[in-house]
Order: C-alpha cells, then structure tokens, then sequence
C-alpha cells in the first residue's frame, strides 16, 4: 500500500523515524515536500535558507532516485496537497517528523485532525531532536528557564537513539502525481549571490556525513578550545545540516562518543554540550512561543532601545562599523552565509549594547542571510546576548570587541581575510586602526576611519539605560 511521506526539515534517508515507519509497515512511500511558506506565518525562510533548500532538495531526489524513488514537489496549502495525494493514490496513510516553531506546531496539529478525520492514519515522529520538548520538567513541573539543570535531566533521561541506514532500495507508487520541477519553487537567487556560499558548502545528506567526518578526524579533539578561535578551523560546520536535518543530532553525537579513547574527552563533551544547547532553544521555543518577537525577560519591555539610523543599521549590516571584528563577522556571513558563533556573539553584543538597537533587528538580519538560520537557535542566541533571554548573559556584560579580537583573533588573520584593506597596518593596529590615524592616512586605506559608536561610550551609555531600568 502507499504512504504519503511528507518531508520539510528531514531532509535525509538515514536516521529518517517517519520513513523507517513508513518501510517497516511494508508499505512504500510517496516522497513529496509542500512549498508554502506563507504557513510560515512572520518566519517564512529567509533568502539565504531557500537558497540551501533549493539544493537540498535536489541531492534529496537524486538518493531518492538511486533507490528506485522519486521526491515530488508541490506548491501548498499544505493539507489541501495531501488530501489530494491520499485520494489520486489511495494511500491510507500519511507520516512526517515533527517540527517545533510556533507556526509549524498548531498548523501540524490541525492537519494531523483533519487527516484523521478523513480516516487517514496520520503519524509524526521525532526526527530532530534527542529528546522533545514535552519530555523534561523541572522538580516543580514547570518548563526550565536555565540551560544547566535542562541539560542534567535530559542527560540523566536520554535513551540513545541507534543510527539507522535507508535500505538501498524504496520502490515508488506509479499512479502518484508528478508534482513540479523543483525550479518552479523559485528557491535559487536568479543573480546568483549566493555563488560565493558554495565554495564553503555541500547542502545535501551527503555532504553532511563529510563534513561530520571531516570534523570528527580534526577540530573534535581540541573542540573546547578552538572552537572559539574564527581563525582556526575550530567548529564542527554541521549547524546548517542540523537545521535542514541532513543529519539528525544523535548521529552526530554516536560519531563523537565514538572516538573516546582517541580524541579528548574534554572536546567530545563539550561538543555534545553545545548540542544540548540547540536542544534547550528548542525547547524553550516550545514552552515560550512568544519569545522570537518578545522579550523572555518582561523586565525589558520598557528597555531604553534606540531606533537606528538607517546608514547606521546599514553600516551594521555591510560590514562598516569601523570595529575589525565586528566587520569581518558581518563580510564573511555576507560572502558565505554563516558566521563563527564566536563573531556573532560579538557583533550582537555591538549592535544590542554599544548601538543600542534592539535585538530583533539583528535577529531579522541573520533570518534572511544565515544558512543556518534556525528560529530556535537563532532567537536564543539573539535573547542571550541582549540580556533579555533565559539563561541570558547579564545586560552588563558588554563585550569588548577590541580585547575579544586581540584574544581569539591573535595575529589578525581572521580580521585580514575578510577586511584585506587592513593588511598594510601593523598587525597591533589591525584590531582597533582608529588609534593609528596617521598608518591610516598615509597609507590610503578606505575603512572607517573612527567606529560608528565609540567603545567607552556606547558602553557607558548601555549600562546607564540599564541602571535606569532598575530605578
């Protein structure tokens, strides 16, 4: 008999619980992703995310199509395709993996009724995370607001989820509708800015399991470390495989455990430590659905926040600030769609406290250029810095991006790879050039000669608003 196996962020054939379900039953699966970002609510994709579908789904039919299957695209509503699908093919059945973002949630739940209702047997599974939201509580039966204890419980209650490998054979249903080229979803940029991403990237199942080897055979070992070094090959790379679920969460962490024995302890924890930390946004975007436009903290909701100039947000966004750092995160997540987690932290830090611009403008900003953009990760990350999340790190932390450079940017060569006009300076003036303005000058460099908010006093200014917030 034919299933309708409905793909979203499950992007892969290995570790799939909806298509091992669906294999397991004796059934064979019709294979279809439903473009309607309009169900998306505020958070359709951004343009960068929808350039990675647009290949993704591409090395998702090509596995499909060597296994004797095919992936059939279709433009939604979403419950109206698979309605039409159930009756062209006769299925009785239609399986998914679950997805956790505010609009995804309730939108499930009533397709789920509606199929149900029809008489169709309509399952979820869990595909994405290593234990669900609704699973932990704290003592008193509330959601944790803290990731420490979340990260103890789920621990201490994680079942080990075994790896599981597509059978090289699916099979297809004949009488299946053919869908639309995966071209008529018009995901791919048409000028192609996007060209610069792929020298960096492999969307797709395939290249997900490379870049988890490439990562477990180097930066695992010394991961605790050199992972906050942008000018190191430090990071695991998978965020965007994660997202996209080309590879689900609990193969990564068996490849890590894995290696114990042979590659640090220390790293191997710490890299499954900061997998607990894309299940604690998860979970928190679960319990607190409000938070990618509210603030977690009320405390903040009468908060000093500036309303930016224009230039200024701009020159945020172009990499022209005049703080190094700060420039060379926002190029290279220009350029290549992502940015090392410790240069994000640093230039939110920069827009939220020495700017002052709300945290949302930059979460909106990374929604639409990040690869990896992730509503769970990418609010928390946001809510953290700013000071108005869970766990958050205090308002009156405000990094210093001069010393953040100068401590895990040493020589400048992070700096200089993505702001090549600073490379005449000495490397001393790379990080703050606004303290050599005759280096500057004589040499004819076109950078800012001075940043768009001075350190001391953006500082000064953001602790003040914060003391009056406690007044």
């Amino acid at each position: 008999m034919p299933t309708i196996l409905w793909f979203r962020n499950d992007l892969r054939l290995d570790d799939n619980p909806a298509l091992r379900d669906v294999l397991e039953s004796g059934d064979v699966p019709v294979c279809v992703y439903v473009h309607a970002p309009g169900e998306e609510r505020d958070w359709a994709p951004g343009a960068a995310s929808d350039a990675w579908r647009d290949r993704s789904l591409r090395a998702l039919d090509a596995g499909l199509r060597e296994r004797g299957s095919r992936l059939r695209c279709f433009h939604g509503p979403t419950l109206q395709t698979l309605r039409s699908l159930v009756a062209t093919t006769g299925a009785t059945a239609v399986r998914w993996n679950r997805r956790y973002d505010p609009a995804s949630e309730p939108r499930d739940a009533a397709i789920k009724k509606a199929l149900l209702g029809d008489g169709v047997d309509a399952q979820s599974s869990n595909g994405a995370l290593l234990a669900e939201p609704w699973t932990l509580a704290s003592k008193a039966g509330t959601p944790f607001r803290v990731f420490s204890p979340f990260w103890k419980t789920l621990l201490a209650q994680w079942q080990v989820t075994p790896t599981w490998e597509a059978p090289r054979a699916i099979g297809d249903v004949e009488n299946a509708p053919e869908g639309v080229p995966i071209d008529a979803l018009q995901l791919a940029p048409k000028r192609g800015w996007d060209s610069g991403f792929w020298n960096h990237w492999q969307p797709g199942e395939a290249g997900a399991r490379e870049a988890l080897e490439v990562f477990c055979d180097g930066a695992l070992d010394g991961y605790d470390t050199s992972r906050n070094r942008p000018d190191q090959v430090g990071t695991s790379g998978l965020s965007p495989h994660l997202h996209f679920g080309e590879l689900s969460p609990w193969r990564a962490a068996a490849a890590a455990h894995a290696l114990r024995g042979r590659a640090s302890a220390v790293g191997i924890d710490s890299f499954v430590r900061e997998l607990g930390w894309r299940e604690f946004a998860h979970y928190l975007l679960h319990h607190f659905p409000q938070t990618p436009h509210a603030d977690f903290s009320p405390a903040f909701a009468r908060f000093d926040w500036v309303r930016p100039r224009p230039q200024d947000l701009q020159a945020w966004q172009q990499g022209r600030t005049g703080v190094p750092i700060v420039d060379a995160g926002m190029r290279q997540l220009w350029h290549t769609g992502w940015m090392h987690n410790r240069v994000r932290m640093i230039v939110a830090s920069y827009l939220t406290k020495h700017m002052r611009v709300h945290w949302r403008e930059g979460a909106r900003w990374f929604w639409d250029t990040l690869v990896d953009a992730d509503l769970a990760s990418n609010t928390l990350g946001w809510q953290w810095v700013a000071g108005t999340g869970a766990d958050a790190a205090p308002y009156f932390r405000v990094f210093n991006p001069v010393t953040q450079a100068q401590k895990f940017d040493p020589d400048a060569t992070y700096i200089t790879k993505w702001i090549p006009e600073l490379a005449r300076l000495p490397v001393k003036s790379r990080f703050a050039p606004w303290l050599d303005p005759r280096a500057m000058q004589a040499l004819h460099i076109d950078y800012p000669r001075a940043p768009l908010v001075a350190l001391e006093a953006g500082r000064d200014a953001a602790l003040t608003a914060f003391r009056q917030r406690h007044d």
